[in-house]
């Protein structure tokens, strides 16, 4: 892939196939069109890359097995560290800042294409940890590492081998079942560190009161994302340290708050409705009493009653 020089230099790289990428790591040419596996030991160019934003229209995941490594992902860096793993979803930027020659690993990257017409395909988006984008790789045990090498070895037997009509489905289910494991260790990587976990909590409830106590009418009802950012997290980490921890994720936490506040000001104040819901940070009357009733069952006006 050509960059030109000037100030495009400092453009974004953008990757829109597999075989852009080969050409980016002057890697030789690849297997297949939809996927690929690199051998980390066999890159050399990084250096000439370092600090550039990259973005790839494909999924990667990304083992690595020595300890010096540093990437800048939107804007957090990667705890990157020994016998982990890294997920990164089409369209999200990454900055390379350090990579050693010679590094251990590898990277498998396939495009949506590759899924779009598969039961995968549908489901791609449960797999939250493709957009995680803080100091939260999955740090991987001897035996947990053991096993994801495997299916990978079985990946990139699949689609180097001659292709036949059970040979898209085979990749695809391998797949499938490397992101399921991925998920049952991000599970156990929650519950390990509980103790971590427990203070995460305590400044969410921290925050979540401040917002709360603070006056909804002027600033709004919070944002998932804008408490996600203010955490320090990624929406979709926090939400699944949350869920996992408390039962209720992000979004729920925050409707709960909203729903015991309206209920405290209709009992406790004369305030009316409209009144009531534009303290609570709702544009529109309508809106909170709509909200209000599909999660108590009743009307606000009912409720009050």
């Amino acid at each position: 892939m050509n960059v030109a020089e000037g100030d495009e230099m400092e453009a974004i790289i953008r990757l829109n196939t597999i075989e852009k990428l080969h050409q980016l790591l002057e890697y030789e040419q690849p297997f297949h069109s939809l996927i690929t596996l690199i051998d980390l030991c066999n890159i050399t160019v990084f250096n000439k890359y370092k600090n550039r934003q990259v973005v790839c229209d494909f999924y990667t995941i990304t083992s690595k097995n020595t300890a010096n490594c540093r990437l800048k992902y939107g804007k957090q860096y990667y705890d990157f560290s020994e016998g982990s793993l890294m997920f990164t979803a089409p369209g999200q930027v990454v900055v390379v800042e350090s990579l050693d020659i010679g590094t251990e690993g590898w990277m498998l990257c396939f495009h949506p294409d590759l899924i779009r017409k598969s039961n995968l395909g549908d489901k791609i988006k449960e797999y939250t940890f493709f957009r995680y984008d803080t100091s939260e790789a999955l740090h991987l045990s001897e035996q947990e590492k053991g096993l994801i090498n495997s299916i990978v070895a079985r990946i990139k037997n699949e689609f180097t081998q001659n292709q036949d009509q059970y040979s898209q489905d085979l990749i695809v289910l391998h797949i499938e079942v490397l992101l399921n494991y991925a998920k049952r260790f991000y599970g156990r990587q929650f519950i390990t560190r509980a103790n971590t976990n427990k203070d995460v909590i305590s400044r969410f409830e921290i925050m979540l009161n401040k917002y709360f106590d603070s006056n909804l009418a002027r600033q709004g009802i919070p944002r998932v994302k804008e408490l996600a950012k203010e955490m320090g997290y990624s929406t979709n980490y926090l939400s699944d340290l949350l869920k996992k921890e408390t039962g209720k994720n992000t979004q729920e936490h925050i409707q709960f708050r909203l729903i015991e506040k309206a209920k405290s000001l209709l009992l406790g104040t004369e305030e009316s409705v409209t009144q009531i819901s534009g303290m609570l940070g709702f544009e529109y009357p309508a809106h909170f009493s709509k909200f209000f009733k599909k999660r108590t069952g009743v009307s606000p006006m009912s409720f009050r009653r």
